[in-house]
């Protein structure tokens, strides 16, 4: 049964996922809820990190918190969540102290037969599905809701690091000396994801990313061995799960980080996201029209160090990254969503994100000279 919720008062995310063209670019920004945000750290002094990830009442509004702060200036919220919910639903224990710490990674293939065979994923995730449905609701229509998942390598890279890992020796080790088990553990890893952003549709989410941050770890030949082939099953299945559930048919963004973006364009997905050592005007000749003739909408890609500039070099960096997105498409804003190039980070000053916002609202509304 499909829900009922308010009406959208702000489709521009959705239009510039469409690779329509737009009165300005739609922005938000990864790791919008976070904790650069004093009322976010205010709510970690009495809640783990997880904890309010399980909480549906907790997740709502830690995502909400960016949406009241810069009230007409983001166009999406993101739902406060975790990649690494799919290794704990595969039956994982991950711990964050800060950073994500599995306490029993695994490091041969035979770990893998300690994980379950089969996983409930309502059962084991649902707390996401009821939080995005709660946001949703709480949002009224103000603008559209993501929802994401990791992708299948970057959560098999954590599964058997045990945590972050500067050299990926573990993972990639098992992509050279057990190609097949990498395979088969990728395979698993992506039925869920699939069955889990089909749930997120149908609880509310309008747009869906797909986070392979550790992607630029592949060469060329081994992202299209052990990244591509999954990052495409999921865009594939998941339109067809909502196509044959009667769901919506959201737009879907990758965002493989330090991939190639012609590699990137051919999973298959409405738009790619690009981290700031990317030019948007060469990315453009890649990319367009390497699926079915379209236009890909591209997402990004401000360096976010450059919100520790100060206004001057906020506001040059912005009118900067708004005119190589404009030449990329003609001189139009058009296909083109603006956020940072990754994630922003904790001691950026809320007011100068405010300022990031403004200045995309600016100048990405028409070519400025």
């Amino acid at each position: 049964m499909t829900q009922e919720f308010p009406t959208l008062t702000n489709d521009l995310l959705l239009r510039a996922a469409r690779g329509e063209q737009t009165e300005r670019a739609p922005v938000w920004v990864m790791r919008q809820a976070g904790r650069y945000l004093p009322e976010f750290r205010k709510t970690r002094e009495t809640h783990e990190f997880f904890e309010i990830c399980r909480s549906p009442t907790l997740a709502t509004e830690i995502t909400m918190q960016p949406i009241r702060r810069y009230a007409g200036l983001l166009d999406a919220a993101i739902i406060f969540s975790d990649i690494l919910v799919v290794p704990q639903a595969m039956g994982m224990e991950v711990i964050m102290n800060p950073g994500p710490h599995f306490t029993d990674p695994l490091n041969t293939p035979a770990d893998v037969e300690k994980l379950p065979r089969e996983v409930d994923v309502e059962k084991e995730l649902g707390y996401v599905f009821e939080a995005l449905t709660l946001t949703r609701k709480t949002l009224a229509g103000q603008v559209p809701l993501i929802g994401f998942s990791g992708a299948p390598w970057t959560l098999m890279m954590y599964m058997i690091e045990g945590g972050g890992s500067q050299t990926r020796q573990k993972s990639k080790t098992w992509l050279f000396k057990y190609p097949e088990a990498s395979k088969q553990l990728l395979e698993r890893i992506t039925d869920i994801c699939v069955q889990y952003l089909i749930g997120q549709v149908k609880a509310g989410a309008q747009l869906l990313q797909v986070f392979d941050s550790n992607a630029g770890d592949l060469s060329p030949y081994d992202f299209s061995t052990f990244a591509l082939p999954y990052l495409k099953r999921i865009a594939d299945e998941v339109r067809e799960g909502l196509k044959t559930r009667q769901l919506p048919i959201v737009p879907l963004t990758l965002f493989a980080k330090g991939a190639s973006p012609s590699l990137a364009a051919s999973a298959g997905y409405d738009t790619i996201g690009l981290d700031w050592t990317l030019d948007p005007r060469d990315v453009a000749k890649l990319t367009d029209g390497v699926i079915d003739g379209r236009t890909i909408t591209l997402q990004g890609n401000l360096d976010p160090v450059v919100l520790y500039g100060g206004r001057e070099a906020i506001e040059r960096e912005v009118k900067r990254m708004c005119n190589m997105f404009h030449d990329a498409r003609g001189g139009a804003c058009k296909a083109w969503i603006a956020n940072l190039g990754h994630g922003i980070t904790p001691g950026v000053d809320p007011e100068d994100m405010k300022f990031f916002l403004e200045c995309v609202h600016k100048y990405s509304a028409v070519p400025s000279s």
